[in-house]
């Protein structure tokens, strides 16, 4: 078994840490799902979804991760092929839940290819999961001048 708990998970490249699971590395498993626990739950929330819906979508993700995780090439090409079966999920979540409220309201529409919400949404979710990796590697000093620079709200006045 591989030793990875050496750095936080931030500060491990997605290869290494695809090479370790690949290889059966229980604790690559748990530091590569941690990184992207947050990337995978913010589609859901996204669209909607119930707090427990959000779970089952989180599960639903990590499943096909689990299962499909062999057949990725590019490991780098991982936040973007999560955040594609999260949003497949969570649109399949929804669906569920519209038919569920109204059988006859509409007829079943096959997904769309692209939905006008998925490029900007895979942006934005991007540009979130490189702000949390940043902030992950930052020491906890520099991490909460950040967040008080930044985050807080409503932030201080300056004079």
């Amino acid at each position: 078994m591989t030793n990875v708990r050496k750095k936080p998970p931030a500060a491990w490249n997605d290869t290494r840490l695809v090479k370790a699971c690949l290889s059966g590395d229980e604790e690559a498993w748990s530091l590569l799902i941690d990184k992207y626990k947050a990337l995978i739950y913010s589609i859901p929330v996204k669209y909607g979804l119930s707090r427990q819906e959000a779970a089952d979508v989180f599960q639903a993700t990590c499943t096909e991760l689990l299962v499909r995780l062999p057949e990725l090439r590019e490991p780098r090409a991982l936040p973007k092929w999560l955040m594609q079966v999260a949003h497949h999920e969570s649109y399949r979540w929804k669906r569920q839940n519209q038919r569920t409220v109204s059988r006859d309201a509409e007829a079943d529409l096959p997904e769309p290819a692209t939905p006008a919400i998925a490029e900007s949404l895979f942006q934005q979710t991007q540009e979130e999961q490189m702000l949390r990796e940043a902030m992950a590697v930052l020491t906890p000093q520099c991490r909460r001048l950040v967040e008080l620079l930044f985050f807080e709200t409503p932030s201080r006045p300056y004079t």
